[in-house]
């Protein structure tokens, strides 16, 4: 049924408008039998859980041993929270960018080699271009293949009903 793959955006928000098209985007590779991978997002997310450990263990050390007898523990986490927390700065900023998807397509056929998918999107506040860039790199040559799209946020959108 047609009517249910839609999704109602609200279009004068373009936060949800953006997250409506890229997921559309993500879901187009799904549906043509590529696996996504979450390896940037679990690095991510392990950089995160070992910053809250040490804030943790800086809340259990201090409320058996009190201040003076902790500070050192205490100086200890405050630095390596704090260096945590620039590495995962610079991590996003130069690793995941403004990128929605990674995905992978076995090899399948004559061509033996894997190839991995990567999707980064755009769409500036105030603005009604959303820009999708489609990078392709194949496994073994590492060599990259790069795409892009810019369209009109109307030209996925139904004006009628606002849907994506």
């Amino acid at each position: 049924n047609r009517s249910s793959d839609l999704v109602k955006v609200d279009k004068w928000d373009g936060a949800k408008v953006k997250n409506a098209l890229d997921d559309a985007a993500k879901k187009v590779l799904k549906e043509m039998g590529y696996v996504e991978t979450h390896g940037v997002t679990d690095t991510r997310l392990a950089i995160c859980t070992v910053a809250c450990l040490l804030s943790v263990l800086a809340l259990v050390y201090d409320f058996f041993l009190p201040f003076p007898k902790s500070k050192y523990i205490l100086a200890f986490c405050s630095v390596g929270y704090f260096f945590l927390m620039s590495i995962l700065t610079l991590y996003t900023m130069f690793k995941e960018k403004n990128y929605i998807y990674w995905g992978k397509q076995n090899a399948t056929g004559k061509d033996s080699t894997p190839k991995f998918w990567a999707l980064r999107s755009t769409l500036r506040r105030f603005e009604h271009d959303y820009s999708l860039t489609i990078e392709l790199r194949r496994g073994k040559s590492g060599r990259t293949f790069e795409a892009e799209v810019t369209k009109s946020v109307g030209s996925w959108l139904d004006e009628e009903i606002g849907r994506a």
